[in-house]
């Protein structure tokens, strides 16, 4: 009986690595990285759309500005702080909705999970960047030398885990 448990479970713990491994892919976990929730709330079905035309002067002449949000189903709206030590990387993953995020410090490296040329793209303290979520898998990585910090502001479905690790893109040899 003992031989056939011993059995089983090896035969169980190979099955599990095998599906872990799927695509030869494993994901990728954070380092030197953290984030601190400042607020959630949840919030009902909801569409707004705004609109500002700008039709003489400034640097804004002739203009159309538009904003759109529009949700099924109840939804989550998360604030966070994120903290990347020099060297720091959040590891490859998406997200279920989309993220609004704001460098407040230092310098952030973005890498795209299907960019062919691992192309990296900056972002800067001031600038501003949207991760679309969905099928998106992307990792942010603090290259530089000083710490960074950003803010991102997240809208996901209602009790959705925030977070989907994925694997690495292969064209990245980090």
């Amino acid at each position: 009986m003992r031989k056939k448990l011993t059995w089983m479970l090896g035969v169980g713990g190979a099955a599990m690595a095998a599906l872990l491994q799927l695509g030869g892919t494993q994901a990728t976990a954070p380092s030197g990285f953290s984030g601190v929730p400042l607020a959630v709330g949840r919030f009902d079905e909801f569409e707004v759309e705004n609109r500002a035309f700008f039709p003489e002067g400034g640097e804004l002449e002739h203009h159309l500005w538009r904003s759109r949000q529009t949700t099924k189903g109840p939804s989550d709206l998360h604030v966070q702080s994120n903290y990347w030590a020099p060297g720091g990387t959040t590891g490859w993953h998406s997200h279920p909705g989309h993220s609004l995020i704001v460098v407040t410090e230092g310098v952030i490296t973005a890498y795209e999970g299907d960019d062919p040329s691992c192309t990296p793209r900056l972002y800067q303290a001031g600038d501003g960047f949207v991760d679309p979520g969905g099928d998106h898998v992307h990792v942010l990585r603090n290259e530089g030398t000083v710490p960074a910090r950003t803010v991102a502001v997240q809208l996901i479905p209602a009790g959705a885990a925030r977070r989907i690790d994925a694997g690495p893109n292969p064209a990245c040899p980090f």
